[in-house]
């Protein structure tokens, strides 16, 4: 069934059918439009699932139906309506009857830009609250209070202004504060997801400014929010307190690397400095031990996702040491442990992270990969006979640190790479 089939079907039983929500958004962005969602208003669910036998209903609160369109199995709603009556985005008193209209139906949405539709078959464009005109300028405005309705609207609009780069209205922003209290019994999980896209869009650094602005950082984000006010040496961090550093550090890394692990690890880097004893300031003297501590209670209030843990566990280890270190052996152990890390972290996102941090890379991490293949040809069949157990290791390590130091000795490379 192609989609002026199933819409013209629908209209001789007086229905009418629309395409909704982020395919119609990114169509007028004139970015490539994902997966269309389609909602349908003016026809009883029975009448619908007389004329669609084969629809595979899939909505538990409200119908929402799988609809073999034009090859793809696509999600085709009923216009509804929806009244607050308990906590979270789950307490909600919903109505989905035939009188239901496609206007009252976008405007339960969250803001403007996701509030509007294409009528088909003529793909008529239905904007009661100026999405296209906000989408134009660029700014995330919320359709109504009923924003405040569903708090992890307020993550969202957060993070779509990380993803699209758009501004958020204030009064937008006013809405994002009301929902503070309800944010503080939302699912970790629910939160999480949206941390999760905002890492993967091109500015991630945009969610945490926009949280902090609407003053819900701290009730959703608290490990984060400790970071604002604590200073640094200016004469290091010219930027400002530990939190813009951070930010920094986080869209720096972002530019080079688009692996979410690699940017948690950048934004947690500094985690400890958030429990700096205030008369130790502007100096953070031991903030990898503090910062390890907060990443672990991080991960008890939510469980954070495997990846992302061992990640940010490890630059917050090493991210002081990495680019400072002298002797050959320190060097050596420190790039069999990056080279141990490459199912979640590689070298090129190590780096990523360490040159945003320090502005310059050693040659050792700049050719780190490399360096290790060389040591890694020492392999324990070589070993002395005689050796067994651990000193079999202890002979291959002395070895590889042989071969590296040979390597760095005699080495053109230069000595730093700066960015």
């Amino acid at each position: 069934m192609t989609e002026a089939e199933f819409a013209e079907i629908l209209q001789q039983h007086g229905a009418r059918l629309f395409i909704v929500g982020g395919w119609v958004r990114d169509f007028f962005r004139k970015v490539r439009p994902h997966d269309k969602d389609y909602m349908v208003s003016g026809i009883a669910e029975e009448t619908f699932q007389e004329l669609f036998p084969k629809a595979q209903k899939v909505g538990r609160g409200f119908p929402v139906y799988l609809v073999q369109i034009e090859g793809t199995a696509c999600e085709v709603a009923f216009a509804r309506r929806e009244k607050k009556e308990g906590q979270g985005y789950r307490g909600f008193r919903v109505s989905y009857d035939p009188s239901v209209t496609v206007e009252e139906d976008l405007y339960r949405r969250d803001t403007t830009m996701n509030s509007m539709a294409l009528e088909l078959p003529a793909k008529k464009l239905i904007d009661p609250y100026h999405g296209r005109e906000d989408i134009a300028g660029q700014k995330i405005r919320a359709v109504s209070a009923h924003f405040t309705e569903d708090p992890v609207r307020a993550l969202r609009a957060a993070r779509q202004s990380a993803e699209f780069g758009f501004t958020i209205a204030e009064e937008t922003y006013h809405y994002m504060a009301v929902c503070r209290e309800e944010l503080r019994q939302e699912p970790p999980e629910r939160i999480t997801s949206e941390l999760r896209r905002a890492l993967q869009s091109p500015h991630p650094s945009f969610f945490f400014r926009a949280l902090e602005k609407a003053d819900i950082l701290d009730v959703t984000f608290p490990e984060l929010f400790h970071l604002i006010g604590k200073t640094q040496p200016p004469e290091y961090h010219p930027e400002g307190d530990a939190f813009e550093h951070t930010l920094l550090v986080l869209e720096e890394t972002a530019k080079r690397t688009k692996n979410t692990a690699a940017r948690f690890a950048a934004l947690v880097h500094d985690l400890g400095k958030g429990t700096t004893p205030k008369t130790m300031e502007p100096h953070h003297y031991g903030h990898e031990a503090r910062g390890l501590a907060e990443l672990a209670k991080w991960d008890k209030r939510v469980t954070l996702p495997k990846e992302w843990l061992r990640a940010g566990n490890f630059v917050i280890e090493q991210h002081m040491r990495a680019p400072l270190l002298r002797k050959t052996g320190k060097i050596a152990a420190l790039l069999l442990a990056i080279d141990k890390q490459c199912s979640v972290l590689s070298f090129a996102d190590f780096n990523a992270v360490i040159l945003a941090d320090h502005h310059s890379l050693p040659a050792y991490l700049m050719h780190g990969e490399e360096l290790v293949k060389k040591m890694k040809g020492i392999r324990g069949q070589n070993a002395p006979a005689g050796l067994k157990g651990p000193a079999v290791g202890d002979w291959i390590f002395s070895r590889q640190v042989q071969v590296l130091q040979q390597i760095l000795r005699g080495s053109a490379l230069p000595e730093t790479s700066k960015k």
